[in-house]
C-alpha cells in the first residue's frame, strides 16, 4: 500500500498533470532528454539502503478529477524519472524540459498552483487509497524559495499495513526555473517518517542547484 499511496503521489503532483482539451505536444530531443537526465535524483545523492534507478516517465498522464487544464500549447523536449525505495520509505523524481520558458510559465499557473489543484489531488488520492486507508489532510506548506518556482504539498493519511493502520506521510515540492519542470515525492510510513521533512529540504536544494547549472 505504501507503493500505491507514494506512486499516486508522484504522479498527481507532477507539474504536468493533464490530458484533455488537449495533450502536450511530445518532441523529445536527445539534448533534451540529456538535461532532464541530469537533474534527477541519483544514487550518490541518497544514503546506504536505497534501491532503484531511472524508470520510463510517464507523460500526457490523465489527472485524478475533472480538472483539465489546457496542455497542446506545451511542447516537452526531454524527460526523465527516478525512483528510490527501501523499507517503509520511497523518492521518486520526475524532470521535464519544456521548448520554452514562457510554456513553463504558462504550465505552472495551471497545473501547481491553480486552486483547482489541491481538491483534485484529495479526490486522487482518496480513489487511490480505496478501503484500505483513509485520507487525513492534504495541503500547500510553506517551503524554502530554493528555485525561482518553488510549490510544495503535504499528503497525510493512515494506510494498512499488515493488518493495521499507520501513519503515512508524502512530502511533494514541485521546481521551475527556466524550460524546467520538477517534481520530488518523499513517501513514508510509520517510523520512516522521522527524516522525512529534512530528507526533503537537503534534496530539493540539491535538485535546485541542478536546475540552475
Amino acid at each position: 500500500m505504501l507503493a500505491v499511496a507514494a506512486g499516486f503521489a508522484l504522479v498527481a503532483v507532477g507539474t504536468v498533470l493533464a490530458s484533455d482539451p488537449g495533450k502536450e505536444k511530445i518532441a523529445r530531443t536527445a539534448a533534451g532528454n540529456a538535461l532532464a537526465k541530469a537533474e534527477v535524483v541519483r544514487r550518490a545523492d541518497l544514503g546506504k539502503g536505497w534501491s532503484g534507478g531511472f524508470k520510463k516517465p510517464v507523460l500526457n498522464s490523465h489527472e485524478p478529477c475533472s480538472y483539465r487544464p489546457k496542455q497542446s500549447d506545451l511542447v516537452v523536449v526531454g524527460a526523465a524519472e527516478t525512483t528510490w525505495d527501501k523499507p517503509g520509505s520511497e523518492i521518486d523524481s520526475e524532470a521535464q524540459v519544456l521548448r520554452t520558458a514562457a510554456m513553463v510559465r504558462r504550465d505552472w499557473e495551471r497545473t501547481v498552483v491553480a486552486p483547482q489543484v489541491l481538491p483534485c489531488l484529495r479526490k486522487g488520492l482518496e480513489k487511490a487509497l480505496g478501503s484500505s486507508g483513509k485520507v487525513i489532510s492534504i495541503r500547500r506548506i510553506a517551503f524554502p524559495h530554493v528555485a525561482a518556482r518553488t510549490q510544495a504539498f503535504r499528503f497525510l493519511a493512515k494506510i494498512n499495513t499488515g493488518g493495521r493502520l499507520v501513519p503515512f506521510e508524502s512530502d511533494i515540492v514541485a521546481l521551475g526555473a527556466g524550460r524546467n519542470e520538477l517534481s520530488l515525492a518523499l513517501s513514508a510510513a510509520g517510523a520512516g517518517r522521522a527524516s522525512l521533512r529534512a530528507d526533503t529540504l537537503r534534496l530539493a536544494r540539491v535538485l535546485a542547484h541542478r536546475m540552475r547549472s
